[in-house]
């Protein structure tokens, strides 16, 4: 068989008009994000700094959607040039907005009120308020009080666009407290909720008594997580906790009677109650010490990634089956560099059950096989790597002539990191699309020069470099988002100043394409 045909914008655009893909959505779906892709990806795109904005409070974005001022002005990057959805009424610093997730209607499910179908912005305030306020309007469409025995601070999702959790500030007592030796009993508390319609799950305490001195805990997918300062991470199932340990199943928008006090639950001054009080050490699903309490789970099967606890083992990464805690064949992972900064791992968010290692110049796409012969055990393989774009050093080991006329020959190496070299500072994934996208960085005189690298996923082939035409300084803090046809920079500089650069894709008729780049294997 011959290759594959590269696909064609045109005839794929014939086709849907024709209504070729009509018999399912899906299919129309994965064809328009293909013939977007296409045209990401071609020579003729470029990639266009079309507004640029400064800040003295941080910005966030998400979807399309770009925040400032806490969440409360809100701008959308859609259009060919970004424009002011809504601005919420000024407040007090008691009353603003400290974090926030994004909400989109969930498929298949039948929702109260035709404004639940519309994305939602869930919003936590420094009152201990949760608000759901409209991701289009601003305005607030549903409230929940929390409660005052604590400081609720961190939203996160437990399970994605379905149950949240909020988790409080950890309470170290006062200083006098501290001083007098009084422990505090309960360290911090998780109010976790189903969402769209809002339906409480419960306020789980996390006290010394059970726990010991814990340094952070937090929900994911079901399991609670404490961590300690040792290095050591505890894994629980929340469901079996709750079932065992709940005291009074609570409804939002009820009346209630606790400990004396009389209220409406979700309503001020009353808010939620502590409804999951622990008595007893729960069953212990998994424990795994590691460096810093850096834990993952991933892969097919399941595997997790810890470094030991040990601090000359930094930049040492291990890979272990879940049931067994055996370590995968080659599954001491170790990047040999000489750098600032250490080298990341993490598994790849594209569900393959593959591993991202990210070092400053090379990142390597790893995959987890069988062993052959013994389908009981697995290996870590090289999928493929992508390399910065460097040249050898001139300087290096060049002689020197002394004053007597003595030849010295200089040997140095320099960092892997090092600001004159192409060094890589982010790596993400873009799902819809199917492309890796790969910030490097070069320091070039007295600035950084930045540039946007997409790659092919399956393979790792180079399709679109985007140079960004702001400069680039290490030092400072960089977020960049890609997303469809938009590229997102966001810089935190010195003194809390923050900075916004939006580039969007445009494409040139003028110029014709000359090189057709495809997503083979090299």
């Amino acid at each position: 068989m011959g290759p594959a045909q590269k696909p064609n914008v045109c005839r794929q655009l014939s086709r849907r008009a024709l209504g070729f893909f009509s018999r399912d959505a899906g299919v129309v779906q994965r064809t328009n994000l293909g013939i977007l892709r296409a045209l990401v990806c071609q020579e003729s795109t470029k990639f266009k700094n079309v507004w640029t904005t400064h800040s003295k409070s941080p910005i966030a974005y998400e979807r399309g959607r770009i925040y400032f001022d806490n969440y409360r002005c809100c701008v959308s990057s859609v259009a060919s040039e970004p424009r002011k959805l809504y601005e919420m009424p000024k407040c007090s610093k008691s009353e603003k907005i400290e974090d926030a997730l994004l909400w989109e209607c969930p498929v298949g499910e039948i929702l109260p009120n035709p404004s639940d179908y519309k994305s939602s912005l869930i919003a936590l305030t420094a009152h201990n308020w949760l608000f759901r306020i409209s991701a289009t309007t601003g305005k607030v469409l549903e409230k929940i009080y929390l409660a005052s025995y604590c400081k609720f601070r961190y939203l996160s999702w437990d399970t994605p666009q379905e149950v949240i959790a909020v988790k409080s500030a950890q309470n170290k007592g006062s200083v006098l407290a501290r001083q007098a030796g009084i422990q505090q009993p309960v360290l911090l508390y998780l109010a976790v909720f189903h969402v769209l319609p809002f339906s409480l799950i419960g306020i789980l305490e996390i006290n010394k008594k059970i726990f010991g001195n814990v340094t952070d805990a937090t929900l994911s997918h079901g399991i609670l997580i404490v961590m300690y300062s040792s290095g050591l991470v505890r894994l629980y199932s929340f469901q079996a906790i709750t079932e065992q340990f709940m005291q009074q199943k609570l409804d939002l928008g009820c009346a209630c009677r606790w400990g004396g006090t009389a209220g409406t639950v979700g309503e001020a001054p009353f808010g939620i109650p502590c409804n999951i009080k622990i008595t007893d050490t729960p069953p212990l699903l998994f424990e795994v010490s590691s460096l810093e309490n850096a834990f993952q789970i991933g892969g097919h099967p399941w595997h997790y990634i810890i470094t030991p606890n040990k601090k000359k083992q930094k930049g040492v990464f291990h890979i272990c089956a879940l049931k067994d805690n055996s370590l995968a064949k080659n599954g001491i992972q170790e990047m040999e560099c000489c750098s600032l900064e250490s080298d990341w791992i993490y598994f790849h968010p594209d569900a393959s059950g593959r591993i991202i290692h990210v070092g400053p110049n090379q990142v390597k796409v790893l995959k987890l096989n069988e062993v052959e012969n013994n389908s009981a055990q697995h290996q870590i393989s090289e999928d493929f790597v992508i390399l910065a774009n460097r040249e050898k050093n001139k300087n290096e080991n060049l002689p020197t002539v002394t004053a007597s006329g003595r030849v010295v020959k200089r040997t140095f190496n320099l960092l892997d990191d090092d600001p004159e070299q192409e060094t890589f500072k982010i790596v993400d994934y873009e799902d819809e699309l199917d492309l890796l996208s790969v910030v490097a960085v070069t320091q070039i005189d007295a600035e950084g020069k930045a540039h946007l690298d997409f790659h092919c996923n399956e393979y790792g082939t180079l399709l679109k470099s985007i140079p960004l035409v702001e400069s680039w300084d290490v030092t400072y803090s960089h977020e960049v988002y890609f997303d469809r046809d938009l590229v997102l920079h966001i810089e935190q500089k010195p003194s809390r100043v923050f900075s916004c650069y939006v580039y969007q894709m445009v494409c040139d008729p003028g110029e014709e394409e000359t090189t057709n780049r495809s997503c083979e294997k090299e």
